[in-house]
């Protein structure tokens, strides 16, 4: 059994991500929000069946697969940075904190599509929307968990926070399996809500400080299956990484 989506439109989502720290938005609420054309999001899809296994889970698993880049985005300006590790700390990441990780990087054919770039710019935006304007540090993820080991697990680290200010979980879709429910929870309080993202390119955004979240494991419905999805990370101040 899943449950629905609790989807808003684009306007709300500035004051749903301040009065509850989340917002879901259908594909076209996301392109709104962040000024990019649907059609554009297709030509990133295939890069998602060339991501090199990661090698760095330390549950054992070969369920993911991975590539990862670094942004500064000022105002209007989206600027890659030189290739660096992906590091969190233990407080964050109980299974992989404390630990550089050095993934592949995003693809250079991906990087120059003007719309990557958009979504970007247009997420930074609403982050300052909610914080205020200033330099926002991003960190782009692209993720597939396949049913490879019979159960992939998109947070093998479980219920947790990235050490951010906000998030957004974008599905690029989901092939031959069931399962991969999202669940938020507040961080500081009782209340919590699940559903089943299935649309491609609907998102999840979230208010890092104040809710916590996971996505339960997925498993094949007959053939191998997997679930690829679009992580963007927005922290002010800087990268995160070893002091």
């Amino acid at each position: 059994m899943s449950f629905q989506p609790p989807v808003i439109p684009a306007s709300e989502v500035p004051s749903a991500l301040g009065a509850r720290g989340y917002a879901v938005l259908t594909r076209e609420g996301l392109c709104e929000l962040a000024g990019i054309e649907s059609p554009a999001l297709e030509g990133l899809r295939a890069s998602w069946n060339s991501l090199p296994q990661d090698g760095f889970l330390r549950d054992g698993g070969r369920y993911r697969s991975r590539r990862h880049a670094c942004f500064i985005v000022d105002g209007a300006s989206v600027t890659q940075v030189p290739h660096r590790a992906h590091w969190q700390p233990v407080e964050y990441n109980a299974l992989h904190g404390g630990l550089e990780r050095w993934f592949e990087p995003v693809q250079p054919d991906i990087v120059s599509q003007p719309v990557w770039a958009g979504l970007i710019r247009g997420l930074a935006a609403c982050c300052s929307q909610l914080k205020g304007e200033r330099p926002w540090y991003v960190e782009a993820h692209q993720f597939r968990i396949d049913t490879t080991d019979g159960i992939g697990r998109p947070t093998p680290e479980g219920a947790h926070r990235d050490g951010v200010d906000f998030v957004a979980v974008l599905l690029v879709g989901r092939e031959g399996i069931k399962g991969g429910e999202t669940r938020v929870f507040e961080a500081q309080g009782p209340n919590g809500l699940r559903f089943t993202l299935t649309e491609p390119w609907s998102a999840l955004l979230l208010d890092d400080a104040r809710v916590i979240h996971e996505s339960t494991p997925i498993q094949p419905l007959e053939g191998p299956g997997h679930r690829d999805t679009l992580v963007l990370t927005f922290r002010a101040g800087g990268f995160q990484g070893p002091a």
